[in-house]
C-alpha cells in the first residue's frame, strides 16, 4: 500500500543530471578540423583501417541504445498483492475457504453456498492482478520508440575506401562518414568538410526549433555551448535536408545525444508515482486496515465468553477448570471474515475503470485522447501546464504577417497586415489593400515570391499541407492572398484547380532556367528566368540588411526605379527593426534586369555562362547591382483559440509555463501575444534561455512565482529538471511535447501530452495523453473534464465507503448484541459488488458544475473525505448497523411492527433474551418451534428446534439484506451532492441513477425470487407487508442525511473549512 500521500506536498525527486553519469565529452564543436582529426587519429581521405576500428569497438561497443530489461512477468504479478487491503481480502479468503472445507467436511451437508465466497473473492484477486499487469507491462515502449528514429546504415570511408552501406551500429568515434539529402544522421558528429554550398538539417525533434537549422564546418568559441548552438554538429537520428557534406563521428550508443535522452526516459520511468487519488486511496486502505484490526479485536473481546470459559476456585481469585468451544471459536472466524468483507468496498476498482474508461470517451470526442486511465483524474487536479511553443501554442506552419511594399516616393513605405494563421489561402485577407487591384510594385513582389520558390501547397485530409520549406509555402501563401493582376486569363480558369493559380500565373509569365541556391555567406536565393520577350532576369529573395548592399536602386509603387539612397535605405532599415522587434522573420526582395553575361543563356551546359553557376563563390557577382521592392515579416502564428485557452487557466488557477526550443525573442513576443504575458509587463524575471535557469542558485524561488514563466532554447534536461523541481514543490504537472527532446520530461511529468499530428512516436509512447488536434486549447477542456470527472468520482467513493461503513456497523452490533449472524459474507459480496455497482457507476454521470473551470484546482493533500463528512457517514452506518440488526431482531421478537403484520408466516416469536443467548438453546427446557412459510417452502424443526436460530434464520436474514440493499439504494440519492439537499438537486438530475436503482432493485429481486440463485444465497422470497417493513425502515437514511447536510450548510462550513484552506492556489 505505500505511504499513501503521508508527503505528496514535500517529494524528493532525483535529479536526472545527478543520477545519470555524464562521461568527459571531447568538445570538437569547440575544435577546427585539424585538432580534431589529429584527436581522433584519422584523416577524412582515408578513414580509420580496419583494426583501429575493431580496438575501438571493444573500447566503446556497438553504436545502439541500450536494452533495459523490465522486472519479469512473476515480480509483476507479486507486486499486484503488495497492498494492505489485497492480503487483508487474500487473507479472508483463505480463511473462508478452510472453514468451509471443515464445515462441508463436518457436517455433511451442502457446500456449494460455503464456497462460493472464497472462490468470488480469489476471482476479484486475479482479476485485480491480471489488469495491474497488463498496465504495468506497457510501460516502457517509449524505449522502444526511440530505437525506430536511428539510422539503420552509414556511408563510411575506410582503409580509404567508400563502403555505401555500412550497418551504423558497426560505426566508432572518428569514423568518417558521408552524409546526402534525405539521410538520417547514424551518430554525433562534427562536420569536416561541405560538399555542397550549404547544408540544412532538421533537427527539430531533438531540441524544439521550428526551422531547419543551417550547419558550417567552423568550431564555435563556447565549449559549454547548448545543443542549438553547436553549428559544426550533426546529432543522431535528425535528418539532412538540404546539401551533403563529411563528418566525422565524434559519439557513438549511449553517448550520443539521443542516447542520453533514453537514459533520461529510463531514469524518468522508475520514477513514476501513484495518481493523487490512488494515494488516497492508499491512505484510506491503510486506515481501514487499523479500523478493521481494531474492531475484529474489539468482537473477540466482547464474545470471547461464548468460546473459552473458565470457573474460579474456592477463593473466587484463581482460573480454573478452562473449556474452548472449537465450533464457537470458528464462528467468531466467520464473523471476522465477514468484517473484513463487509469493510473493504471490493467493487470499488471496477467502478473506478468503469468511470475512467468513461471519462475517455467524452475526452477524445474533445480531441484528448487518454493512453494511461489513471491520467483523467490526474487532470482534474493539475496545477501547472509547461507547454512547448512550436505546434502547441502556435500553428507549426509559417505565415506572412506584414507585407512592407515602396511608396510613391523613395522616402515612403506602405504597410499592409496580413491575417492567417495557416497554409489555406482563403485563410484572412490583406488589410489596407489597394481597391484598384495591385501596383506594379506590389505586382513584383508576388511575382518574386512565386518564382523564387520550390515549395508547394496540398489540399489532403481537410487541411492544406506544405511541402518544402515552410517559408516558402508561406510566401505562397501570400501570393494567393495578393490575388491576380487585372485582365489576367488565370482569372477565368476552373474551381477545380484554384489552390495555387495565382503562383502558376507568374509562373507562367516567366520561365525559370537557373536557380543560385541559398548559401549561408551571402543568405540569399535567386533564379534566372526568360520572359516571352527573350528578356533574361533575376529575381533574388533573402535577408534584408545583404540585399540591400547588393542593392543601388528601389522600384517605387509605379514601378518606376530610382537611386537606393541612404535615405530611402534607413527608411527601410527602420521597417525591418520594427518587424524584427516583433519576433517577425523578415525576407527581402529585388531583382535585376542587367545580366549581360546570360543575355543568351537558355539553360545550356555548353552556354559560357554555365561555367559560374558552378561555383557558388561566384554567386554574390551575379546577384549585384539589385532594385530592391521590398519585405515581408513571417512567423509561425499563434493558434486563435490559445488566448481564451490561457484566460481559462488562469481563471482556473492554472499557471502556464512555456518551454522551447527555439529563440528567446519570438517566444516573448508570441507568450504577449497569446495573453501568457501582458504587452506591456516586464518579464526580465519571468523570461529565461534553459542555461540561465540551470545557473540560478534558487531556482524554486523562480518557478514559485505568481503568473506565467517562459524559458527558451531549452534541452532535454533542462525541461525535465523544472519538472522534477515543480513535482517536488507539490505541483501537480502536466507537461506537452511533440519531439524526441521532449519525451524525458513527458515521463517524469504527473501527466505527458503527446502532439498526434506533429508528435515523434517516441513522444507519444512516453505520455499519458495525445492530442489529436495538436491543439493547447484542447488540454484545457481536457482539465475541465478531469475536474468533473474526480467530483464525479468522490460521490460514488464516498457512496461505496458510506456503505462499506454501515455494513460494518451491521456486523459489529450483530457481534456485541451476541445475536445470530445476520448477513454472511457471500451476501456481502453481492451487494458490494452487483448492488451497489450500477449506482456507484451511475454517479459518476453527474453533470458538472457550471464554474468547475473558475476553480482553483485542488491540492495534492486535499482530503478524500473531510472530517464532516466521515461523521456523516458514520451516523448514517450507525442507523444501517441498528435498522439491519434491528429488522433481524424485529422478526423474531415481534407478530406486528408499524401496524405491519409479520405473523402470517406462522414463525415462532422467542423474547430477546432468548435470542440474544441463542447458543444456550440445548440446555432450555421445553423449547419447541413451529414450523413456518417461505415463499413455497415450509421449513420445519422436529428433529432439532435450536436449528431455528441457524437454518431458521432464513426469513430473518433475508428481511436483514433486503433492508440493507433499500437503504444503499436510498444513500445513493443522497450521495448526488455533498451538501445540497434533494429538494434543490433533485434525483432526475442524473436520470442514470434512477436507471441504475432500477437495475440494482431488479437484481436484488432475481436472487430472491429465482430458487437456485435463493438456495446460493441463503434467502427466501418475501411478501407484501414484509416489503413494506423493509421500504419503512431504509426511507428514513434519506430524511437524517438532509438534516445533517443542513446542519453543514447552516454552520456556514465551519466543519469542511480546514480541509479547503488546501484548495487556495498557490498565489494567495
Amino acid at each position: 500500500m505505500g505511504k499513501g500521500g503521508e508527503d505528496c506536498l514535500k517529494r524528493e525527486i532525483p535529479s536526472p543530471t545527478a543520477m545519470i553519469p555524464e562521461k568527459k565529452t571531447y568538445a570538437a564543436w569547440a575544435k577546427d578540423v585539424q585538432e580534431c582529426e589529429k584527436h581522433y587519429e584519422v584523416t577524412k581521405k582515408s578513414g580509420l583501417s580496419y583494426w583501429e576500428v575493431q580496438n575501438r569497438l571493444k573500447i566503446h561497443g556497438y553504436n545502439e541504445l541500450e536494452k533495459h530489461d523490465g522486472p519479469s512477468i512473476w515480480r509483476l504479478i507479486l507486486d499486484q498483492f503488495n497492498d494492505t487491503l489485497v492480503r487483508i481480502l487474500l487473507m479472508a479468503a483463505v480463511i473462508s475457504f478452510i472453514l468451509a472445507w471443515y464445515d462441508g467436511g463436518e457436517s455433511g451437508g451442502d457446500e456449494l453456498t460455503a464456497f462460493v465466497e472464497p472462490m468470488v473473492i480469489f476471482l476479484i484477486l486475479i482479476l485485480n492482478a491480471i489488469v495491474g499487469v497488463w498496465q504495468e507491462n506497457n510501460a516502457e515502449k517509449a524505449l522502444e520508440a526511440l530505437k525506430e528514429i536511428q539510422s539503420d546504415s552509414a556511408c563510411v570511408i575506410r582503409d580509404g575506401k567508400r563502403i555505401p552501406t555500412l550497418p551504423a551500429k558497426e560505426l566508432v568515434p572518428g569514423d568518417i562518414v558521408e552524409l546526402k539529402v534525405g539521410d538520417k544522421a547514424p551518430a554525433d558528429m562534427r562536420v569536416v568538410e561541405l560538399i555542397s554550398s550549404t547544408l540544412r538539417v532538421e533537427q527539430g525533434s531533438l531540441t524544439g526549433e521550428s526551422q531547419a537549422v543551417n550547419k558550417t564546418t567552423k568550431p564555435i568559441q563556447e565549449t559549454d555551448s547548448d545543443i542549438q548552438g553547436k553549428k559544426c554538429m550533426v546529432f543522431a537520428g535528425t535528418t539532412v535536408v538540404n546539401g551533403n557534406c563529411i563528418c566525422l563521428v565524434t559519439q557513438t550508443g549511449m553517448e550520443t545525444e539521443i542516447g542520453k535522452v533514453h537514459s533520461q526516459i529510463h531514469f524518468a520511468s522508475q520514477l513514476e508515482e501513484d495518481t493523487p487519488l490512488k494515494k488516497k486511496l492508499n491512505e484510506f486502505g491503510e486506515a481501514l486496515t487499523k479500523i478493521i484490526g481494531l474492531i475484529c479485536i474489539l468482537v473477540w473481546v466482547i464474545n470471547v465468553k461464548y468460546f473459552f470459559t473458565w470457573e474460579y476456585d474456592t477463593n473466587g481469585w484463581w482460573p480454573k477448570n478452562f473449556k474452548f468451544s472449537f465450533e464457537k471459536c470458528t464462528y467468531y472466524f466467520e464473523i471476522a471474515v465477514a468484517l473484513a468483507v463487509a469493510a473493504i468496498p471490493e467493487g470499488l476498482p471496477a467502478v473506478i475503470t468503469t468511470c475512467l474508461a468513461l471519462g475517455t470517451r467524452k475526452m477524445a470526442q474533445k480531441n484528448a485522447l487518454v493512453r494511461k486511465l489513471p491520467s483523467v483524474e490526474t487532470l482534474g487536479c493539475t496545477t501547472v501546464i509547461c507547454s512547448d511553443k512550436t505546434g502547441t501554442l502556435t500553428t507549426n506552419q509559417m505565415a506572412v504577417a506584414k507585407v512592407v511594399a515602396m511608396g510613391k516616393g523613395r522616402e515612403e513605405v506602405r504597410w499592409f497586415k496580413v491575417d492567417g494563421t495557416t497554409y489555406n489561402p482563403g485563410d484572412g485577407k490583406i488589410h489596407d489593400w489597394p481597391v484598384d487591384g495591385m501596383d506594379e510594385n506590389l505586382k513584383t513582389i508576388a511575382k518574386i515570391a512565386a518564382v523564387c520558390n520550390d515549395a508547394g501547397v496540398a489540399h489532403s485530409e481537410h487541411k492544406f499541407v506544405a511541402s518544402g520549406m515552410p517559408t516558402e509555402a508561406a510566401l505562397k501563401v501570400l501570393v494567393e492572398k495578393m490575388g491576380l493582376p487585372e485582365k489576367s486569363e488565370d482569372a477565368y480558369s476552373s474551381p477545380s484547380d484554384t489552390i495555387l493559380r495565382c503562383c502558376r500565373h507568374w509562373k507562367k509569365a516567366v520561365s525559370r532556367i537557373a536557380t543560385l541556391e541559398f548559401d549561408r555567406d551571402r543568405k540569399s536565393m535567386g533564379v534566372i528566368v526568360n520572359s516571352p520577350s527573350g528578356k533574361r532576369s533575376l529575381l533574388v529573395k533573402g535577408a534584408v540588411e545583404n540585399l540591400l548592399e547588393r542593392s543601388t536602386s528601389v522600384q517605387l509603387l509605379d514601378g518606376s526605379v530610382v537611386e537606393l539612397d541612404q535615405t530611402s535605405k534607413n527608411v527601410i532599415l527602420e521597417a525591418l527593426q520594427e518587424m524584427s522587434t516583433s519576433a517577425l522573420r523578415c525576407l527581402g526582395f529585388a531583382y535585376t534586369d542587367d545580366l549581360p553575361d546570360f543575355a543568351t543563356y537558355d539553360g545550356d551546359e555548353d552556354h559560357p555562362a554555365h561555367q559560374l553557376l558552378l561555383n557558388p563563390s561566384n554567386y554574390s557577382g551575379i546577384e549585384s547591382n539589385l532594385t530592391f521592392v521590398g519585405l515581408v515579416g513571417l512567423r509561425d502564428p499563434p493558434r486563435e483559440e490559445v488566448y481564451q485557452a490561457i484566460k481559462d487557466c488562469k481563471e482556473a488557477g492554472i499557471r502556464v509555463m512555456v518551454i522551447t526550443g527555439d529563440n528567446k525573442n519570438t517566444a516573448e513576443a508570441i507568450c504577449r501575444e497569446i495573453g501568457v504575458f501582458s504587452p506591456e509587463e516586464d518579464i526580465s524575471s519571468r523570461s529565461l534561455t534553459g542555461r540561465d535557469f540551470m545557473e540560478i542558485k534558487d531556482q524554486k524561488a523562480h518557478l514559485r512565482q505568481s503568473g506565467g514563466l517562459l524559458f527558451s532554447r531549452a534541452e532535454p534536461r533542462h525541461k525535465q529538471e523544472i519538472v522534477r523541481l515543480l513535482k517536488e514543490d507539490g505541483e501537480v504537472v502536466a507537461m506537452t511535447g511533440d519531439g524526441v527532446n521532449d519525451a524525458p520530461a513527458l515521463k517524469l511529468a504527473d501527466i505527458g501530452i503527446a502532439m498526434g499530428i506533429a508528435g515523434t512516436e517516441v513522444a507519444k509512447e512516453a505520455s499519458d495523453m495525445v492530442l489529436a488536434d495538436d491543439n493547447f486549447s484542447s488540454i484545457v477542456s481536457a482539465v475541465g473534464e478531469g475536474r468533473a470527472i474526480y467530483n464525479n468520482m468522490k460521490a460514488f467513493i464516498r457512496y461505496m465507503i458510506s456503505s462499506n461503513i454501515g455494513e460494518v456497523a451491521s456486523i459489529f452490533l450483530t457481534a456485541a448484541l451476541g445475536v445470530p449472524e445476520g448477513l454472511i459474507p457471500v451476501q456481502l459480496l453481492w451487494v458490494n459488488l452487483v448492488t451497489d455497482g450500477p449506482p456507484a457507476t451511475a454517479l459518476g454521470f453527474n453533470p458538472p458544475d457550471r464554474d468547475i473551470m473558475k476553480k482553483p484546482p485542488r491540492r495534492s493533500d486535499d482530503t478524500l473525505i473531510s472530517a464532516w463528512t466521515l461523521f456523516r457517514y458514520l451516523v448514517i452506518g450507525l442507523y444501517v448497523g441498528i435498522a439491519t440488526v434491528g429488522i433481524f431482531i424485529i422478526w423474531y421478537t415481534h407478530g406486528s411492527f408499524l401496524g405491519i403484520d409479520l405473523a402470517a408466516d406462522g414463525h415462532t416469536l422467542v423474547s430477546y433474551s432468548q435470542l440474544a443467548n441463542w447458543g444456550q438453546c440445548s440446555s432450555w427446557e421445553n423449547f419447541t418451534v413451529s414450523p413456518f412459510t417461505a415463499g413455497s417452502q415450509v421449513i420445519s424443526f422436529d428433529n432439532n428446534p435450536c436449528d431455528y436460530f441457524k437454518h431458521g434464520k432464513v426469513k430473518a436474514t433475508t428481511l436483514s439484506l433486503s433492508v440493507l440493499v433499500a437503504i444503499e439504494m436510498f444513500n445513493s440519492l443522497n450521495a448526488l451532492s455533498e451538501d445540497t439537499s434533494l429538494l434543490t438537486m433533485p434525483p432526475w438530475v442524473n436520470p442514470w441513477l434512477l436507471l441504475a436503482m432500477t437495475i440494482s432493485f431488479s437484481l436484488h429481486f432475481l436472487i430472491l425470487y429465482v430458487p437456485f440463485l435463493a438456495h446460493v444465497f441463503g434467502i427466501v422470497p418475501l411478501g407484501l407487508n414484509e416489503w413494506i417493513l423493509v421500504l419503512a425502515v431504509a426511507f428514513p437514511v434519506i430524511l437524517i442525511d438532509e438534516v445533517l447536510k443542513f446542519v453543514g450548510r447552516s454552520t456556514g462550513g465551519l466543519f469542511t473549512s480546514r480541509s479547503r484552506k488546501a484548495l487556495k492556489p498557490k498565489t494567495e
